[in-house]
C-alpha cells in the first residue's frame, strides 16, 4: 500500500471533480502506469488529508509437482525372485516376489504430490486422499516448514526416501518410503521445497 500525506488547514467536502484535480496536481510521472483498487481520503488529527492508494499485488505460488512413477525397483525384485525360483531357492523367492508385486501395484497408484506448502501422499488417477497414516496416525500431508531433515538412499539408484518432520509430533516423526518415483525429479523438488539434504542426493553423471 502506498500512501501520501498532504497538509491542509481544514477538511472540507470535496466534489469528485475537485478531488481528481487535487490528486492529479501531486501525481508523479509514473502515475498513469499504476493500477489502483481504490483511494481513501480521510482527515488526521492535525488537520491533514491522507490520500491512500491500494495497489494490486500478485502473490506467486509454486507449481504443483508430481514425480513420474518409476518401475525399476519392483522389476528388479521380481527378476530376483524369478532367479531364486529358477535355482530352486523357493523360500527366499516367495517373499521377494510378493514384495515386488506389492511395489508394482503401489507404483501404479501412489503419488507424491508437492503443492505450494506441503507434501501429500495421494492415490489413483484422480489423486484422491490416501486417508490416515496406518502406522503413526494423522493425514499423509506434511508441511515443508515442519521438515527437520530428509535423505535419498542411494544416489545412483535411489531405493528409499527418508524424512523427519515435527508436524505429527513435536519431538519429530520419521517416515520411510520406497522410491517408486523418478529419483531425480523427487530429489529436485525435495531440495527446492524442503531445503538441502544433509548428506545425499543424485550426482550428475
Amino acid at each position: 500500500m502506498a500512501s501520501i500525506l498532504l497538509s491542509a488547514p481544514t477538511f472540507l467536502p470535496l466534489q469528485n471533480r475537485e478531488v481528481g484535480g487535487f490528486v492529479r496536481s501531486f501525481r508523479s510521472p509514473n502515475y498513469d502506469k499504476l493500477k489502483f483498487n481504490h483511494s481513501l481520503i480521510t482527515k488526521t488529527s492535525g488537520g491533514s488529508l491522507l490520500v491512500a492508494s491500494v495497489f494490486e499485488r500478485k502473490v506467486k505460488s509454486r507449481q504443483t509437482v508430481i514425480p513420474e512413477p518409476d518401475y525399476r525397483i519392483p522389476i528388479v525384485l521380481l527378476g530376483l525372485s524369478g532367479g531364486l525360483a529358477y535355482t530352486n531357492n523357493l523360500l527366499p523367492a516367495a517373499p521377494v516376489g510378493l514384495l515386488g508385486l506389492l511395489l508394482l501395484f503401489q507404483t501404479t497408484r501412489v503419488r507424491f504430490v508437492f503443492d505450494d506448502e506441503a507434501l501429500e501422499v495421494k492415490v489413483g488417477e484422480e489423486l484422491e486422499s490416501s486417508g490416515e497414516n496406518v502406522f503413526v496416525g494423522g493425514k499423509n500431508r506434511w508441511k515443508y516448514s515442519s521438515f527437520v531433515n530428509w535423505e535419498l538412499w542411494w544416489p545412483n539408484f535411489p531405493i528409499l526416501v527418508y524424512f523427519k518432520e515435527k508436524q505429527t509430533k513435536p519431538e519429530g516423526q520419521v517416515h520411510f518410503f520406497p522410491v517408486i518415483f523418478n529419483g531425480k525429479q523427487l530429489y529436485d523438488v525435495m531440495l527446492e521445497r524442503a531445503g538441502p539434504s544433509q548428506t545425499s542426493g543424485p550426482k550428475d553423471s
